[in-house]
């Protein structure tokens, strides 16, 4: 067997720092394609501007990179002989478990707690971050692993964290909300979509392990429903029907059609890790070009279909695909074979996606359309394959070692900024000259740049030291 396929954690640590920057950087000078495509820089969101920007890539990356990771994590189990109903046990918790730091993360930032965001809020604040280790890594901590019976200590410790950070939710005066009492309602709504995956994506992915066919077979029901909720009926009742409106919505079901074709990447991924160690590269030159024509595809899409070049986007795309095909064909290495899975998969969903543009108006993120899902799932099967290039072919593991490290970290990585960063800027009196950073589109690049930087460092520190958060 392999080393790890660095490729998963990659992609997923480009996709968390790619939205730590999107979400940091002062907007107001940048030109449009620095945001979300329907929510333009000092503009509100219209849902009738069309296209996508690299910012628009994030999420369903994110959202594929945890598909991918099912097959080693699950799929590993259930080779193992363990239980599928455990199995959903398990996850049903690690979903509930989400959903609590989706809750608990909203709340616990500075200027949630206070407004404005004072030196007490900030300590509370980082104080948060760190009851967050005994919440989501009691199992890689020092201190307990060294114990004489760490599993058992590591649970009690976990439940007296979650127990203290609820107490914490009740007790303080929110005053950075419109309601200052805790509130279920208030979370984070990616990660309340990440929980929702966590479990239910997790529970199809245990019945049909094995079965992709089966696996794919779902994703037209969940098509029906959206498409038929909007008639009176058993099926519009199954689609607003939901027991804790602030955990579950069959609405953030729409994400199974970015996170199911991950699992599929991930399984090819596997087929690969744990293949015997044989592999001879065959031809370098074809790899380089390989890869940074998968780039290409990326980038060319983002492009065209912003500036709404779609018939030039389709001879393009079409044009890079037969390329890579004629490149991939004659290419019988355990990478080549690798590859041109993950090439075929990516083809047909990027095509697909292409096809349906014109439907719902044209390709979109919010509200996001059919267009939008299989495209950027297309695109994510390619993101796999330069990161397999360069991570696992060409092993350039000291340049793409932050990407590694974070994407290992996502959990940590997602909150440092706001639960770490902000609140030691403010206590040391940095925050009163972030004015400087609303002076035009260098500056307001650069905060987002350091910002990320920082956050990066964090995460990256704590994975060196195997102090990894988990659900």
């Amino acid at each position: 067997m392999k080393t790890r396929a660095l490729s998963i954690d990659a992609l997923r640590g480009f996709a968390i720092i790619a939205m730590i920057l999107s979400g940091q950087m002062i907007l107001t000078y940048l030109p449009a394609w620095m945001a979300h495509a329907q929510v333009p820089p000092n503009s509100s969101f219209n849902p009738n501007i069309y296209g996508i920007t690299w910012v628009d890539l994030v999420f369903p990356f994110f959202l594929f990179s945890m598909g991918t990771a099912f097959p080693f994590s699950l799929g590993s189990k259930l080779e193992n002989g363990v239980n599928k109903w455990m199995l959903c046990r398990d996850s049903f918790f690690r979903g509930l478990q989400l959903v609590f730091f989706a809750i608990f993360f909203e709340h616990m930032r500075p200027f949630v707690i206070s407004n404005p965001v004072d030196v007490v809020s900030s300590i509370i604040s980082l104080g948060s971050f760190v009851l967050m280790f005994f919440m989501f890594s009691t199992d890689t901590l020092p201190f307990i692993k060294a114990l004489k019976n760490p599993k058992l200590y590591s649970s009690i410790i976990k439940l007296a964290a979650f127990a203290i950070g609820f107490a914490l939710l009740l007790a303080i005066n929110f005053q950075g909300k419109e309601n200052h009492d805790f509130d279920f309602y208030y979370s984070d709504i990616i990660l309340i979509v990440l929980a929702n995956m966590a479990f239910l994506a997790s529970v199809i992915y245990i019945f049909t392990f094995k079965k992709p066919t089966y696996r794919l077979l779902v994703l037209p029901f969940i098509m029906a429903v959206f498409l038929a909720s909007t008639n009176d009926g058993w099926v519009k009742q199954l689609y607003n029907f939901t027991p804790f409106a602030w955990a579950y919505k069959f609405y953030y079901l729409k994400y199974f059609f970015i996170v199911i074709p991950g699992t599929l990447a991930g399984e090819y991924i596997k087929e690969w890790a744990v293949a015997p160690e044989n592999e001879v590269r065959e031809n370098d030159n074809k790899a380089i070009v390989v890869g940074l024509i998968s780039l290409l595809i990326i980038i060319s899409n983002v492009y065209f279909l912003f500036v709404r070049e779609l018939e030039m986007n389709l001879v393009v795309t079409l044009g890079l695909l037969i390329l890579n095909y004629f490149i991939l064909k004659s290419n019988t290495s355990e990478f080549g074979v690798f590859w041109k899975k993950l090439f075929s998969a990516g083809a047909y969903c990027l095509v697909l996606g292409l096809f349906l543009e014109a439907y719902e108006g044209g390709i979109r993120k919010d509200t996001s359309t059919y267009s939008y899902y299989f495209v950027t799932s297309g695109l994510a099967f390619f993101a796999i394959l330069f990161f397999s290039v360069v991570c696992d072919y060409f092993k350039c593991i000291r340049a793409t070692k932050f990407l590694v490290l974070t994407g290992q970290n996502p959990m940590m990585a997602y909150v440092s900024t706001a639960m770490v960063v902000m609140p030691i800027f403010t206590i040391l009196t940095i925050t009163n000259y972030f004015d400087v950073f609303n002076e035009n589109a260098f500056t307001g690049s650069l905060r987002g740049f350091i910002l990320t930087v920082l956050a990066v460092l964090i995460t990256t520190f704590f994975s060196k030291k195997k102090i990894f958060w988990r659900t």
